[in-house]
């Protein structure tokens, strides 16, 4: 775990200039950022998020990673020494702060799924445009998408391709992949899922996408990890602090969604039909705007953008939110 501040200079030409985030500037503003304030960047990546947040003024920014690769290349990647940077899940961060002393803090943002300089190394195996072990583990460590698929039955994997994926044809799929067993490779389930679901040359999108997208989910706890990460940063933000949150596709995005709609109270009232609830605990946030999405300019650079989703929100002064009470 590496936790202490660099100490290059910052020099943003070092930066990878193949990545940069999505809806980056969308996110600076929602942040909002004032001068020398603390901000969490809970999914580090390639740094463009954290690189943005110091552009803009930030005081000190605390990335959290789970990916060992991403904390071993941070330092090269965003040489600055306002950066903290700490080998850990972000549903984790509200502990890993206090353990440093370092909340609450002035803003949080979450750039959830799978990030581009993964998808785009062949030995992580999250992608299905070139072969490479049938891997998929952000932590690099637990269960690999191969002990998955050898090792659960017929049933597990259908409900989570279906479930995760929102694939019609989940269980002939699941089918065909217990028929196939053992899997070791990336090029092996992709051209599972193209013979069983139609492949032809030209096709806007690959059939494989759902079932890869699914495995990773389920393989790294993705939804699971999200709510909790909500959790710790509703723990960690001060009154007044900001939370932006980018999501690229739906399940992510309801997730996000429900949180936020039930901690700014903004939960349906009831009805002659259905009588209101007793009052709840005190709204934790207040949502700032309507979500945004990728505009053309940012498409036609970042075609990967296209499903992405940016929400915000303010921490009001109410007390966190237990699970049991939410």
């Amino acid at each position: 775990m590496s936790d202490e501040p660099l100490s290059v200079p910052f020099d943003d030409s070092r930066a990878l200039a193949s990545h940069r985030p999505v809806l980056v500037d969308e996110v600076v503003a929602g942040l909002a950022i004032a001068p020398g304030e603390c901000h969490v960047d809970g999914t580090f990546g390639a740094g463009g998020y954290t690189r943005a947040m110091l552009r803009a003024g930030a005081g000190r920014v605390i990335a959290f990673d789970r990916d060992p690769d991403a904390i071993a290349n941070g330092p090269s990647l965003v040489p600055d020494p306002r950066l903290t940077l700490i080998h850990d899940r972000f549903s984790r961060m509200a502990e890993a702060l206090d353990e440093r002393g370092l909340a609450p803090v002035d803003g949080i943002t979450l750039d959830i799924g799978v990030s581009s300089m993964q998808l785009d190394q062949p030995e992580r195996g999250f992608s299905f445009m070139n072969d490479g072990p049938l891997d998929m583990r952000m932590s690099q460590d637990g269960m690999s998408a191969a002990d998955f698929l050898n090792e659960a039955d017929e049933a597990e994997i259908a409900r989570v391709i279906r479930d995760y994926g929102d694939e019609p044809r989940a269980r002939v799929l699941a089918r065909a992949i217990v028929a196939a067993r053992p899997l070791g490779r990336t090029s092996e389930l992709a051209a599972i899922c193209r013979k069983v679901l139609g492949h032809h040359k030209g096709m806007k999108t690959d059939p494989s996408t759902r079932t890869f997208q699914a495995i990773r989910i389920h393989v790294n706890g993705e939804l699971d990890e999200l709510t909790a990460g909500l959790e710790a940063a509703e723990r960690s933000l001060r009154p007044g602090g900001r939370l932006a949150v980018v999501t690229f596709h739906s399940l992510e995005d309801r997730v996000v969604k429900q949180f936020l709609k039930v901690r700014s109270g903004a939960a349906p009232a009831g009805s002659r039909h259905r009588p209101m609830a007793a009052a709840g605990p005190a709204p934790t946030f207040r949502a700032v705007a309507k979500p945004v999405s990728p505009g053309e300019a940012e498409l036609s650079i970042n075609p990967r953008a296209r499903s992405a989703r940016l929400r915000t929100a303010v921490r009001t002064e109410a007390p966190p939110i237990t699970r049991k009470a939410a």
